[in-house]
Order: C-alpha cells, then sequence, then structure tokens
C-alpha cells in the first residue's frame, strides 16, 4: 500500500501537468505579460482572429500562427513603422497559391500599418470586411482568384494609399461605383465578376496605366472621357463585356496605349481614322463585333504595331500593309479576294461598303 505522502506528491505533479497543458492553450496574453509592442500585439489580435476563421489549409501555411512573435508567421513580412521608425510593425501579408478556404474577419482592420495584401489564387469567400476603410497605408491589395461575392466592396474606395487593385476572378456583382475612378491608382483589375452597369461616364478621371475590365456584363457605350487618360494609359482591356455602339472618335488621342483589345462585344460603326495617331500600338484587337468599311491605312501604317486581329466583323476592304503584319487575322469578314470569308448574303446586311474595290 502505497504512503499517504506519496499519493499527495503524485496528485501534486497531475495537478502541475493539467495546469502546463491549458496555458500551452492560450491565445491571449495580459498587457503586462505580452512581450511585443503595441501594434504587434494589435497584429497579433487580427492574426489569431483570421486563423480562426480559416476553416482550411491543406498547405499548412498557417500552421506556425501561433504566440505573439507574428513576425514569424508564414506569409507575415515586417518593417519599421513610418511614423515611429524605432518601432516593427506588420507591413505586408502574402498568402499566394495558398489554396486556403475561409474568409475575412472584422479584426483584420487592426493592421492599420498594412501596405500589401496578397492573397490571390485561395478559396476565401464572403465579402471584403468595412473594417478595411482603417487601412490608410495600403499599397497593394490583391484578392484575385477567390470566391467572394457581394457588391463591389465600398470599403477600398476610402483607401487613400491604395495605386493597385485586383479583384478579378470573383463573383462580384451589381454596380462598379464612379468613384472607383477618382482613385488615384496605378493599375485596376476587375475582369471576370459579374458586375452588371454601364460604364461610368468619369472613367476618364482615372490615372491607371492599366485597366482589365474584360468578362463582365457591362453594356453600353464606351464613355468619350476615355481620352482623358491619354498621360497615363498603357493598356485596355474590355473583351467580352457586352459593349455597344462605336468607338470614341477622340480614341486616337491614346498614344501610350500599347495594347487595346475591345473584342468579343457588340461594337459597330467604322475604325475611326484618328486610331492612326496611337503611335505606341503594338497589339490591337477588335475581331468578334459588327465593325464594317474600310480598314483605315493610318491603323496599319503605326510603325510598333504588330499584331491586328479584326476577324469576324463585316469590313469590306483593307490596305495590302495590313496583310504584311506579323500578325494578322481579317478572316470571316467582307473582304473581296480574301479567303475565309463571308457569304454575300451575311454581307449584304451589315457591310455597307457601296461598290466594291478591284482586286489588287
Amino acid at each position: 500500500m502505497k504512503s499517504p505522502n506519496l499519493i499527495l506528491a503524485l496528485f501534486i505533479i497531475i495537478l502541475s501537468i493539467i495546469s502546463i497543458s491549458k496555458s500551452s492553450h492560450q491565445v491571449s496574453y495580459s498587457p503586462q505579460t505580452f512581450p511585443i509592442n503595441a501594434r504587434l500585439q494589435k497584429a497579433y489580435e487580427a492574426l489569431q482572429a483570421w486563423k480562426l476563421a480559416i476553416t482550411s489549409d491543406p498547405n499548412h501555411f498557417t500552421a506556425n500562427w501561433c504566440g505573439p512573435n507574428v513576425c514569424n508567421y508564414t506569409g507575415v513580412f515586417c518593417a519599421q513603422a513610418p511614423d515611429y521608425p524605432h518601432i516593427t510593425t506588420v507591413a505586408g501579408v502574402d498568402l499566394n497559391h495558398a489554396n486556403i478556404a475561409g474568409s475575412l474577419p472584422e479584426e483584420l482592420g487592426l493592421l492599420t500599418d498594412l501596405a500589401l495584401l496578397h492573397i490571390n489564387s485561395n478559396n476565401f469567400c464572403g465579402t471584403i470586411p468595412s473594417s478595411f476603410r482603417g487601412l490608410y497605408l495600403l499599397y497593394e491589395l490583391d484578392i484575385s482568384n477567390n470566391q467572394f461575392s457581394g457588391p463591389f466592396p465600398s470599403s477600398v474606395l476610402c483607401l487613400p494609399s491604395l495605386k493597385y487593385l485586383d479583384i478579378r476572378y470573383n463573383n462580384f456583382e451589381g454596380r462598379i461605383p464612379p468613384a472607383l475612378f477618382d482613385l488615384k491608382l496605378d493599375a485596376l483589375f476587375l475582369n471576370n465578376n459579374k458586375f452588371q452597369c454601364s460604364l461610368p461616364q468619369n472613367i476618364g478621371n482615372s490615372s491607371v496605366s492599366v485597366i482589365v475590365l474584360a468578362n463582365n456584363d457591362l453594356k453600353g457605350r464606351i464613355p468619350l472621357s476615355l481620352d482623358k487618360m491619354k498621360d497615363t494609359l498603357n493598356e485596355v482591356i474590355l473583351m467580352n463585356s457586352g459593349l455597344e455602339g462605336c468607338l470614341p472618335s477622340n480614341i486616337g488621342c491614346l498614344d501610350k496605349v500599347t495594347v487595346f483589345d475591345v473584342s468579343n462585344n457588340k461594337l459597330d460603326g467604322s475604325l475611326p481614322e484618328s486610331m492612326g495617331g496611337m503611335k505606341s500600338l503594338e497589339q490591337l484587337n477588335v475581331a468578334n463585333n459588327r465593325f464594317s468599311g474600310q480598314i483605315p491605312a493610318s491603323v496599319c501604317s503605326l510603325h510598333k504595331l504588330e499584331s491586328f486581329n479584326y476577324s469576324n466583323n463585316y469590313f469590306c476592304g483593307e490596305p495590302e500593309m495590313c496583310v504584311r503584319l506579323r500578325e494578322t487575322d481579317d478572316t470571316k469578314n467582307c473582304i473581296p479576294y480574301r479567303p475565309f470569308q463571308r457569304s454575300t448574303q451575311e454581307c449584304a446586311t451589315l457591310a455597307n461598303c457601296g461598290a466594291l474595290p478591284p482586286p489588287p
């Protein structure tokens, strides 16, 4: 039979083990014992809330998101605070291609020094927290290729430092707010969502160099104000967006644009002669529309133009220099003496070319 003293000693040891086990699972620290500064403590609270909102992490990106040393967390990057250089703070989170599922909690608004948030190619769903409006230093936001839904995230419109916005390949719907084009952005990617609206008339107020709105249901015409972007715009991709009407006659003002793609829409009329002023143009795609008339010689004379796709329209004439481009596709038009054109019956409906030119 064991002595009472031995039993008491064993009982004390068991209690100690239970106490240690409980303390190892705690996720909060008192201000007196928290071994980091106040900003990192807020970051700890935010990241722990985010970890709880994650429902699947098959590649174990957040497996080491434990304890107060948030700067050691996978995908979390720390730097000196811009207002107090002697203080360390969380400046970026990059969880790209992690295949994580879950949602974004409101507590992420505690990351007030965050400059970069990249979470593309995951399975996050839900909406963007309203607390994001407090991320005044956020410079890059990339939430592309996820399962976010709902209307355009209005909290984004309150970010004064934002320059790069990428929300493509999600399920956002409704209208694109005009206020978006008043932001001083460098790049804007809204493609492959479910937006249903016409392009805001103030789109020309934008300062972006790249704008991609493809694969939405935008409808309506291309606003005339697009020419106001001439000083910054380099790439315009509006393919498959339900756009209608003619190309603006002032489109030639965009002399810094290198890529212009309006394919797979319902655009009609002729190509403006002014497009000959787009002297930086390298790739031009107007395929799968209802354009007609003659291809302006000024377009195919552009010195930097390498690729020109105008297939599946109703053009009835093209300068010989168009055919000599490095990459060109004029099939399924109404151009005499060229192969793989539309039938005479089809061309009679929209071509509107008058007398056909003689063969070359």
